[in-house]
């Protein structure tokens, strides 16, 4: 299903067109004049505008112009019934896709949409392609994820409903991608959420879709996920914390396959397999009553458990030299290489933040390093601490080593750490007590390598 702008200063042939297209299962906006269409194209996305070129006032060509001026990317074709070579010529140098006389014939309109449809989608793929080649490879070497991976290749081309479990940096999302780009849906939308970053009062929006006007903000129709990824994969990240009143609603998705935007007042059909994923203990929540037993059945079809980065200690040398080549080439510097003997400082680190805290860990050592990565380096660069005395109220003592900028960065971050831990996560509470602005201290943990998630994720465990 896609969605359609028709200009045409001629009511009969937008009444035609919008019906056609409404019989095809797209949908239709209809509008009279390019000023028009130009104000509903800057307030909503559309993926395809059809318009006349003769219209009074503002011409089709002229519109054209402006909406490539106004920087709006999507397939336009023109149509006319005064249609010739120069026309034709003007309309394609602006940008125009494809160029129909009228009458127009319904199916040749259908097969034209159609085409213009897929070429769109094509080069998005395409687009999509080019920026994540590497970005999303699942890099191993050992028995752990060799036998996760075998797991994949056996469930990705069923509809079997599958809920990814490990920890927070694990790679949840790198396997819900490659099940979808080894399943039949791999020419189709991969759409995310993640349950945990969206607002409770937000989520059904994000989810289903929004009519204009529906409540306070909501300035323009929105496309909810589920419909963004009609024919493809939808994966729902941290699913363990998606609001209770909303998981009644998600269940009644999955089980009648069709969505109601939020003030919208009909339903819309949707082909999606849904992936999700938790850090979090689906039997417990389900035994709390914060999760609900009959969505935990409709999800917990297949599990796939990722191991630990310290359960798969093998893989951190693939993984090291993977990191390493992508932070060189998104930077442009020359490739740096690891020693031995940091390669075995970087096995014997316990790694709470998995694979992402690794990935972040070798970027800070290339930005330090000026020739290869040395054992020393990585002594440097990983959290250092030892035990604090019982009852002292400290979290741990840092043994400050290295030059003085790692030094300043390492006690920041135990501070830091110190003052979340006695504040319960309490971002405000932790700020007031370091006397920084909310959003300072956000940046402070980001440039530190704190994975705030992580820590509230150890909190509640």
């Amino acid at each position: 299903m896609a969605q359609l702008l028709i200009v045409d200063d001629d009511a009969n042939t937008l009444a035609s067109l919008a019906r056609a297209f409404r019989m095809a299962g797209h949908e239709a906006t209809v509008c009279d004049n390019a000023g028009r269409a130009l104000e509903l194209l800057k307030s909503q996305p559309f993926d395809l505008m059809m318009s006349d070129v003769v219209m009074p006032g503002k011409d089709g060509l002229a519109l054209l112009e402006e909406v490539r001026a106004a920087g709006i990317a999507l397939p336009v074709v023109m149509i006319s019934g005064q249609a010739n070579i120069e026309m034709a010529v003007r309309a394609t140098r602006l940008g125009a896709v494809d160029f129909l006389e009228k009458p127009l014939s319904t199916d040749k309109l259908l097969l034209t949409i159609d085409n213009v449809l897929k070429l769109k989608r094509l080069e998005a793929e395409n687009r999509d392609l080019r920026q994540r080649v590497g970005k999303h490879e699942i890099v191993h070497s050992g028995e752990a994820m060799r036998r996760v991976m075998a797991q994949v290749d056996r469930v990705a081309a069923s509809e079997a409903r599958i809920c990814i479990l490990g920890d927070t940096g694990t790679g949840k999302e790198l396997i819900a991608r490659a099940l979808h780009d080894r399943s039949p849906r791999r020419g189709q939308p991969f759409i995310t959420l993640n349950c945990a970053a969206v607002p409770g009062e937000l989520i059904e929006s994000e989810l289903f879709g929004h009519e204009k006007g529906s409540f306070t903000g909501a300035a323009a129709r929105h496309i909810g996920k589920f419909e963004q990824a009609n024919h493809g994969t939808l994966f729902l990240d941290e699913i363990g914390d998606m609001p209770l009143g909303m998981q009644a609603k998600l269940l009644r998705v999955l089980e009648e396959g069709q969505v109601e935007r939020v003030g919208g007042d009909r339903t819309i059909p949707v082909n999606v397999r849904v992936i999700v994923a938790t850090h979090r203990n689906l039997d417990d929540l389900v035994k709390k009553g914060t999760f609900r037993q009959d969505l935990y059945h409709r999800i917990y079809v297949f599990p796939l458990l990722l191991p630990a980065l310290s359960e798969r200690t093998e893989d951190i040398p693939a993984l090291v030299e993977h990191f390493a080549a992508q932070v060189a080439d998104q930077n442009g510097w020359k490739p740096k290489p690891f020693a031995a003997g940091a390669i075995r400082e970087l096995q014997r680190y316990s790694w709470p933040g998995n694979v992402r805290e690794l990935r972040n860990v070798v970027e800070r050592l290339l930005l330090l390093a000026d020739g290869p990565v040395d054992a020393d380096s990585v002594r440097i660069a990983l959290p250092q601490v030892d035990a604090a005395p019982a009852g002292s109220g400290v979290v741990s003592a840092v043994r400050l080593e290295g030059p003085l900028s790692l030094r300043v960065d390492a006690f920041e971050r135990d501070q830091i750490l110190t003052e979340l831990k006695r504040h319960n996560q309490r971002m405000t509470d932790t700020a007031r007590a370091l006397g920084l602005e909310r959003s300072h201290l956000y940046k402070k943990c980001q440039a530190l390598g704190i994975d705030l998630r992580a820590l509230r994720s150890a909190e509640n465990l």
